[in-house]
């Protein structure tokens, strides 16, 4: 697909990854649609950047756990040409201290958000590419983060299913980052880094170069998952 001229809602486009996203999209001339949930201002200030960028550029906001407020938002984006749904949320969470709370906080915003923008986007698609975000670790999970990782596998097998669903003019794939953005705080980065196979962290460009790939050179790539790790995945095999 070429993005020049196409539109592309990138949710959580606000902060962090997203907003790489958003912005590495405008410069290959792509019209951004910035959704946020709470953060208005970063979404202002991302919507001057790209508006700068010499494209177009608007602001949505919902809530992704709402389908009215999703359902008003992709109707005030117009045509969508391509849907990245890497908004999400994560929360330690140990086993002894779990809650039902905490698995509809997480199930909600990780694996329900991503299906309500999938289905709004989805049916007005004739032809069109859907980028969602797993996680490397739902591949193999670790502790006490048990609803976030059930959530990112969820999406996994979501994108399968939309991928089959959406056939053949709209092709649906997933990226499941490793260790990208610590969150903040994080005490172990070293430790991190030392697990992977390249010894090192990742970076936003990381993920953007691979929603790239799939959005503008992965026209026969359909239902798959491109883990974006290090090889953090194998590293302990």
């Amino acid at each position: 697909m070429e993005l020049q001229g196409k539109t592309v809602l990138v949710t959580g486009a606000g902060k962090r990854v997203g907003r790489a996203l958003a912005l590495a999209l405008a410069r290959r001339g792509a019209n951004i649609v910035v959704h946020y949930h709470t953060s208005a201002a970063e979404a202002r200030q991302r919507v001057a950047e790209i508006r700068r960028l010499g494209v177009t550029a608007t602001a949505v906001r919902a809530d992704q756990t709402k389908a009215r407020q999703v359902r008003a938002a992709v109707a005030k984006a117009g045509k969508i040409d391509v849907l990245v749904a890497s908004a999400a949320v994560y929360r330690r969470t140990p086993f002894a201290t779990l809650t039902e709370a905490d698995w509809d906080f997480h199930l909600n915003a990780n694996l329900k958000g991503p299906f309500l923008w999938a289905l709004e986007a989805g049916r007005q698609m004739r032809t069109g590419k859907i980028v969602l975000f797993a996680d490397w670790a739902a591949y193999r999970p670790y502790r006490h983060y048990l609803p976030y990782l059930v959530s990112k596998a969820g999406v996994i097998g979501l994108t399968k299913a939309l991928a089959k669903e959406l056939a053949p003019g709209v092709q649906v794939n997933a990226i499941a980052p490793g260790p990208v953005l610590l969150p903040e705080n994080f005490t172990c980065a070293e430790a991190v880094r030392q697990a992977t196979l390249v010894k090192r962290l990742g970076s936003p460009q990381d993920v953007v170069h691979a929603v790239l790939y799939l959005i503008e050179g992965g026209d026969f790539v359909t239902g798959h998952v491109l883990v974006v790790d290090g090889g953090r995945l194998i590293a302990g095999e």
